[in-house]
């Protein structure tokens, strides 16, 4: 599954920097968690780094986006591999 963030967001910069897959950005007035990028931490950490450090408890899993921890390890090993491929 993919987290996403409500409108209780309050912008606070937190959680951008503590995503590994970078699927962190800011949208138009709140941030915003790509779901093709989001691996809910599988392969990182234990935990969502994101909920962790959100001081407003924002951050749910998105309902649009429900995957398995496998499929979850997937895209982390595909997000994985093509950082370390290089570059043509």
């Amino acid at each position: 599954m993919a987290l996403m963030i409500t409108d209780e967001c309050i912008n606070c910069d937190v959680c951008e920097p503590e995503c590994p897959n970078e699927a962190i950005s800011m949208g138009a007035e709140i941030y915003q968690i790509d779901p093709a990028k989001c691996t809910e931490c599988v392969g990182h950490f234990d935990e969502p780094q994101c909920v962790q450090v959100c001081p407003v408890a924002c951050i749910p899993v998105n309902p649009q986006a429900v995957e398995d921890r496998e499929t979850l390890w997937q895209k982390y090993r595909r997000l994985t591999s093509s950082k370390a491929a290089p570059s043509p």
